[in-house]
């Protein structure tokens, strides 16, 4: 079952359940695939609605810093839940160990040497990566090894 498919059921199990959070996160993932078929003028196949998954993941880890910061610590619950429910979409996420020998092994074969290389890397790496890690952690890894 694709991405889609599955988030649609999963609407209607929680309109069902009357879960109302994981309703009000799932309707807002699918009405932010929607905006993206709506402007692109075409239906996403599964790698693009994997992207917008993570956007919605990454957005919601910014508000999340933002809350905490401004002392909104309901909005912080309230977006963790939606984090929460919203990542379950997300492919199974990689390891740090495992980032880190692809970025060793990116740095090695690209011959990368200071943090002057560091967006040929990183471009790379997320290529290799592709939605399987977050990008921050990929970013604090390459930073870690380009300056050792």
């Amino acid at each position: 079952m694709s991405t889609k498919s599955q988030i649609e059921k999963d609407i209607i199990d929680a309109m069902r359940s009357k879960q109302q959070s994981k309703l009000n996160a799932l309707r807002f993932l699918k009405n932010a695939i929607q905006l993206v078929e709506k402007n692109d003028l075409s239906e996403l196949d599964e790698d693009g609605v994997q992207k917008v998954v993570a956007k919605q993941v990454k957005d919601r880890k910014e508000s999340i810093k933002m809350f905490e910061q401004g002392g909104r610590d309901d909005l912080v619950l309230k977006e963790t839940e939606e984090l929460q429910i919203i990542e379950q979409y997300l492919p199974p996420q990689m390891s740090e160990e495992d980032i880190e020998a692809i970025v060793a092994e990116a740095i090695s074969s690209m011959g990368a040497s200071s943090l002057q290389d560091k967006g040929k890397v990183m471009g790379y790496c997320m290529k290799q990566l592709q939605g399987n890690a977050d990008g921050t952690i990929v970013n604090d890894i390459v930073t870690k090894l380009l300056t050792d």
